[in-house]
């Protein structure tokens, strides 16, 4: 089948190409349908967010899209949400307690099977509950689309899961181990990480490093390069206590001060979901948010405004946990689709690599 947005492909609203997608789509629109009535049934309230917003975000390698606000005032520079966290998190500030949104969210810059510029992204909160609830809402909704795909195993690429099978539950400490031979934590003894000492741990496994590498970045290779691949094989995996620097939203774990309360949801070597424990300290928050823009000016040379109204509400926000799951990438996975422009309804026209 050819791709809509591929070099000579016909697009996508082309009947026989319409006809070849159509059954992806409408595993897609009965997800959507069961995954609502799975939250009404919860009591959870569905929020419907602003996607414009002052900042789309301060994650370091998060690229926003930018627009002109034109009022009375004059002009103002706003742009597309990545995420509706900020917006969800005032929510919970302002009282509510169980919501969930279903929003279109953008990031630029990122296009190819797993990646397009618009796409759908599910997220939920609970107040006053802890991360692990959400890890269980997680294995009922795997199955959940499961059943509306009418799928007994997900796929990407060769790889399988069984959304079915009960969770493997990893640290980023032992799947560093197990997957690349790398103590993780002997680099984080400090007051601040050893990039030297991880440095080399990489390079003996052979990934490569370069002098300008900080420690995230290294550490992000090692992730995507050695345990990617091998987690959400054979059943789901979630990957669990993440470094305090990589996770700028989340609390620190009581446990632990150099991890904190942040985990992923793996299928078939896949990303699909990140949850935390949401951080409520303003101060730190800002800090981490710093932190971020600064890594983002040395690498890109701009850095984003901080939401000043989101850091205002923290301090009114109740404990909390909250999680957001890629809806197109988890229908991606239960309908075999190879790409991601393949379940969603419109794609975005250009080129999918």
């Amino acid at each position: 089948m050819n791709t809509p947005g591929s070099p000579g492909a016909s697009p996508w609203w082309s009947p026989h190409i319409h006809a070849d997608r159509r059954p992806r789509l409408l595993a897609r629109a009965r997800t959507v349908t069961g995954l609502r009535r799975w939250f009404d049934e919860r009591d959870f309230l569905e929020v419907d967010t602003a996607a414009l917003q002052v900042s789309p975000g301060n994650e370091a390698h998060i690229e926003g899209f930018e627009t002109d606000l034109r009022d009375p005032a004059g002009f103002r520079l706003l742009y597309l949400h990545s995420s509706p966290e900020f917006a969800c998190k005032k929510l919970l500030a302002a009282g509510e307690e169980r919501i969930f949104s279903l929003s279109h969210v953008f990031r630029n810059g990122e296009r190819g099977p797993l990646h397009h510029p618009e796409f759908t992204m599910l997220e939920w909160y609970r107040a006053g509950e802890p991360l692990e609830k959400l890890m269980e809402d997680c294995a009922d909704l795997l199955r959940l689309v499961a059943k509306a795909a009418g799928a007994t195993v997900f796929e990407f690429r060769g790889r399988r899961a069984d959304p079915f099978l009960r969770f493997e539950r990893l640290s980023l400490a032992e799947a560093f181990e197990r997957h690349a031979e790398i103590d993780l934590m002997a680099s984080l003894t400090g007051e601040a990480p050893d990039r030297d000492l991880l440095a080399g741990q990489a390079a003996a496994i052979g990934v490569r490093v370069t002098d300008d590498d900080s420690w995230s970045d290294i550490f992000s290779k090692v992730l995507s390069e050695r345990i990617e691949p091998h987690l959400g094989l054979g059943g789901a995996t979630i990957l669990h206590s993440y470094p305090v620097s990589e996770a700028a939203l989340a609390r620190r774990s009581p446990g632990d001060p150099r991890v904190a309360e942040r985990f992923e949801l793996y299928c078939c070597g896949v990303e699909l979901a990140n949850g935390f424990g949401e951080l409520t300290d303003a101060a730190e928050q800002r800090r981490r948010f710093e932190q971020e823009m600064d890594e983002r000016e040395r690498i890109y040379g701009d850095r984003y405004p901080i939401d000043e109204d989101f850091l205002a509400a923290l301090s009114h926000m109740p404990e909390a946990s909250g999680i957001a799951l890629g809806l197109d990438r988890l229908v991606m996975l239960a309908t075999g689709a190879s790409r991601i422009d393949d379940v969603i309804w419109t794609p975005v026209v250009g080129t999918a690599s």
